[in-house]
């Protein structure tokens, strides 16, 4: 006869002494799942649950196939994401991996409180269909911000708890996270990516299924320790693989070689955020040793606020950066100039529909210039006009004219498609611009977005993103040049300044300690504390 756990499962074992590992007479059975959302908290559109199923939204058969050897996770994004690499992982260490659900939805503003509680009700829903479970795998973002206020992930995490108190969590959050005390100690384990841009939620899906089927099985036990700084906006770039970052993620790999240290993070947040505590953390993962985590979370910590003062990359107005594009006669023979529209970066939850780049390229006929914008209006009133035809219209400025002001333009209509990610759109030849026109915001992560269009990438002299990192994975053999570009909008950098911050803050304020901040953020952990699992 065999035991019984708390999720139904038998154990094998002779005891709870010092020293005793339980055995699982069947396979473990853990369940993956994800809500993701990086959440732009000043933009006037809302993101409704519609947005989810046009991007990404799958049941539990549709994720066990989307996750399947060969198949897709992302389709036209990600090959293999972190419920892929979580698949693997689980099903090579000779556990049963059980698809639950995956909502996922481009970077947008507040989440409907209509949508956050459908969103929570499927995760719960699938949780209950799919049987006794042993563990969870849950993929998040760690900036969701809501209608209702407060923090999404806290209210995620908190509802499976009050359902199932003593199933094991382990959850994985993007770098750009928010850490909050019950979003590091809900969770048994808690990681995040280790690279910007991302390209590493594959390994980090592996990684973190590996552990928490290790502390499943009483191999390892993770303990937790992490630090929050009034840190807001520092550290040049942000890339891990520039400096100054890249000293940061090489010590926290460093620190990884020690076998008692299980997982180190960083977090850098999104800026876009009206969290009052918005700022920078650490957080560490032991195997049993506490002292251990907290030494190293401070470590990290200490390594983060050295780096605060280094400056962002140059960013310059429309006009600056058609004549840096001008004076780029090198780059612009071999492949593109690249501007990242700083201040409407749907990548970031902006809403696409600055007309600022537009306009200033719209003054320099000898480049041609491909710039991405959203209408919903005008796109509605071309898409059956015949090719080839003469079109005058006024673009942008529809969603929030007060930061982007409708533009008159004139050209000819020469393409049309439809993508299942930002609808249907048009292109216009406006002469030096060629003008893509979609309903939905227009996410220009690959080449793809470009000739979807009816344009080739080489022909362009400059191309105006609407991203800040991550496009440059896939424009890698086309862009010989990048120029920052501030024009006003949703994701202007100095949005942030508008909150009302708890305590001052690093880089509006002059703050010489972190730790004062630290110590008022983590003091309502211990409420967050509860009774770990034994399982």
């Amino acid at each position: 006869m065999h035991a019984r756990n708390e999720t139904g499962h038998s154990l094998q074992g002779e005891g709870e002494g010092e020293g005793s590992r339980r055995r699982f007479a069947t396979p473990l059975r853990i369940g993956i799942a994800r809500i993701n959302n990086e959440t732009n908290a000043f933009s006037p559109e809302a993101t409704q649950l519609d947005d989810f199923e046009r991007f990404h939204l799958l049941d539990e058969a549709a994720l066990a196939k989307a996750t399947g050897r060969f198949r897709a996770e992302l389709p036209g994004l990600a090959l293999n994401a972190e419920l892929s690499g979580a698949r693997r992982a689980i099903e090579r260490a000779g556990a049963e991996a059980v698809p639950l659900m995956s909502a996922w939805a481009l970077p947008s503003g507040p989440l409907a409180t209509s949508a956050e509680e459908a969103l929570v009700e499927r995760l719960l829903a699938a949780i209950d269909r799919a049987g006794p479970l042993d563990g969870l795998y849950l993929a998040l973002h760690g900036a969701m911000r809501s209608e209702a206020g407060g923090e999404p992930e806290e209210r995620i995490l908190q509802a499976v708890r009050r359902a199932h108190p003593d199933l094991k969590i382990a959850v994985s959050y993007d770098l750009h996270g928010q850490m909050t005390a019950p979003k590091v100690h809900l969770p048994d384990l808690v990681t995040a990516y280790r690279t910007n841009p991302h390209r590493d939620l594959r390994k980090v899906g592996k990684r973190t299924a590996e552990l928490l089927v290790r502390a499943l099985r009483g191999e390892v036990q993770p303990t937790i320790a992490w630090r929050t700084l009034p840190l807001v906006f520092g550290g040049g770039s942000t890339l891990d693989f520039m400096m100054p970052m890249r000293r940061v993620f090489r010590l926290m790999k460093k620190m990884e070689k020690d076998p008692r240290v299980l997982y180190v993070s960083a977090f850098t947040v999104h800026v876009w955020s009206d969290s009052r505590d918005l700022g920078w953390s650490a957080v560490v993962t032991t195997d049993g040793d506490q002292a251990l985590a907290e030494r190293l979370a401070e470590e990290i910590a200490d390594a983060l606020w050295s780096v605060r003062d280094v400056p962002g990359p140059d960013l310059h107005s429309p006009a600056e950066a058609f004549a840096l594009a001008e004076r780029s006669t090198f780059a612009r023979k071999t492949g593109a100039v690249f501007f990242s529209d700083t201040g409407d970066t749907v990548g970031a939850g902006a809403l696409g529909e600055s007309t600022h780049v537009l306009a200033e390229a719209l003054r320099h006929p000898s480049l041609t210039t491909y710039v991405p914008i959203r209408d919903r209006e005008v796109v509605g009133e071309l898409f059956d006009r015949s090719l080839g035809e003469q079109v005058a219209v006024e673009v942008g400025g529809k969603l929030a004219p007060e930061a982007h002001a409708p533009l008159a333009l004139e050209g000819r209509l020469i393409h049309r498609g439809e993508s299942e990610y930002f609808g249907r759109h048009v292109t216009i030849d406006a002469g030096p611009a060629k003008v893509i026109v979609t309903e939905q915001a227009p996410y220009t992560l690959k080449p793809s977005f470009w000739t979807d269009a009816g344009l080739s990438p080489w022909k362009a002299d400059v191309i105006v993103v609407k991203s800040l990192f991550h496009f440059r994975i896939y424009h890698v053999h086309i862009a010989r040049k990048y120029v920052g570009v501030r024009s006003g909008g949703t994701t202007d950098f100095d949005a942030f300044r508008t909150v009302d911050f708890h305590e001052e803050v690093h880089p509006i304020d002059a703050v010489d300690d972190w730790r004062p901040a630290d110590r008022r953020r983590r003091a309502p952990e211990q409420s967050a504390q509860r009774v770990r699992s034994t399982v």
